[in-house]
């Protein structure tokens, strides 16, 4: 058994209830402290990071007895954000012992604010629970070092499931709702960047009844905020062009695809701060107005994937083609800077291709006098 220190959101009941697995209800946590460290924290960040600081003062818990698969699923998930257990002093009752501590194995820039709990749970816990149950749910899928890679596409799909519980309107459908479904089992069938999980379940039916026993996979992954940049005042869009697995995997013949700006929608964001970033990493510009277009499913037949389309209002370059993206994402685009008509003619002739270029600009095409007119 190993005497395990725990602080900030480790140290609170439901995430260790969601680290720990059933043993969480054995373990026997009492109030403890170290010295010489701080726990800090930034506004964007979902988890804080202890760090040495001479005369700190971290309160947490104690676990005195942590057998050997309960230390293995503390040891995993720190590992996820590059914590690792060290021996530590821990003043627990006025006594200092030496325990376990997972301590910052990094150090990065803008960890200065202390950690605030209140305002931790009231910002961050749905979502950390839910990045945390996924986490837990791939140990022995992958090993801890490759968690820190995997984790901002597993915050991204916690984010999307925490917006998804909202729900759309729903003054035409049933009220036959998420909770009605009977899950009878659910399987990750594939693990990479994308998710694909396999669910054996029953629905209720239009006729009352509930449905014979089916099985669905579906493809798991992300929010994403799209956006058509437009200067309304010389009528011209830009559009970006990139080479995509879509196409590529369907043995289209050209698979680079003409779109507008896009990007997944990060923890903490909203989508139209994600719209606003995306513009200026892929295409360099800076937005003076959004117009909401629609959210909606891409493929609700068998991916979770959701787009929030925007009309971006901006000043656009004179030259027609640029080079955007982020080399530190491996991004190679291309970007083009058409009249709205010759945009508009893409549709026609079929080079657009894609919904939310479609979309969009029909929409642009509905909504363009409006918008000429005030710029």
């Amino acid at each position: 058994m190993t005497p395990v220190f725990l602080c900030g959101p480790m140290g609170l009941p439901g995430l260790i209830r969601d680290i720990c697995g059933p043993m969480a209800q054995a373990l026997a946590p009492v109030p403890a402290e170290v010295q010489g460290y701080r726990l800090s924290s930034r506004e964007d960040c979902w988890f804080p990071m202890l760090l040495a600081a001479q005369g700190g003062r971290v309160a947490g818990i104690l676990l005195s007895q942590v057998p050997p698969d309960v230390m293995e699923r503390l040891t995993y998930f720190a590992a996820g954000l590059q914590h690792f257990p060290t021996a530590t002093d821990v003043v627990v009752e006025g006594r200092i012992i030496k325990a376990q501590v997972f301590l910052a194995g990094r150090t990065d820039t803008g960890f200065d604010a202390a950690w605030d709990a209140q305002a931790w749970q009231a910002r961050w816990e749905p979502l950390a629970r839910d990045a945390v149950r996924e986490m837990m749910g791939h140990q022995g899928r992958f090993s801890a070092a490759e968690l820190p890679q995997r984790l901002p596409m597993i915050l991204s799909r916690a984010a999307a499931r925490q917006a998804a519980a909202m729900g759309a309107p729903r003054a035409v459908r049933s009220d036959m709702s998420h909770a009605m479904v009977e899950d009878i089992s659910e399987t990750t069938c594939h693990a990479g960047f994308f998710l694909t999980r396999e669910h054996r379940l029953r629905h209720p039916r239009f006729d009352g009844t509930m449905s014979t026993p089916v099985t669905r996979e579906v493809f798991v992954a992300t929010d994403a905020a799209i956006v058509l940049p437009y200067d309304a005042r010389r009528d011209r869009v830009l559009l970006v062009e990139q080479f995509r697995m879509g196409p590529y995997g369907r043995g289209d013949q050209y698979p680079w695809m003409l779109e507008p700006v896009a990007g997944r929608v990060d923890p903490g964001e909203t989508p139209e701060q994600t719209a606003r970033r995306e513009c200026v990493e892929e295409a360099g510009l800076i937005l003076h107005g959004l117009e909401h277009i629609a959210s909606y499913y891409c493929s609700p037949g068998c991916s979770t994937e959701y787009f929030h389309t925007y009309l971006g209002l901006c000043d656009l370059p004179d030259k027609s083609r640029g080079k955007g993206g982020l080399d530190s994402e491996d991004e190679d685009i291309r970007t083009h800077v058409l009249n709205f008509d010759d945009a508009l003619r893409l549709c026609s002739s079929g080079e657009a291709d894609n919904g939310p270029l479609i979309l969009s600009l029909i929409w642009l095409k509905a909504e363009r006098e409006r918008l000429r007119a005030v710029a």
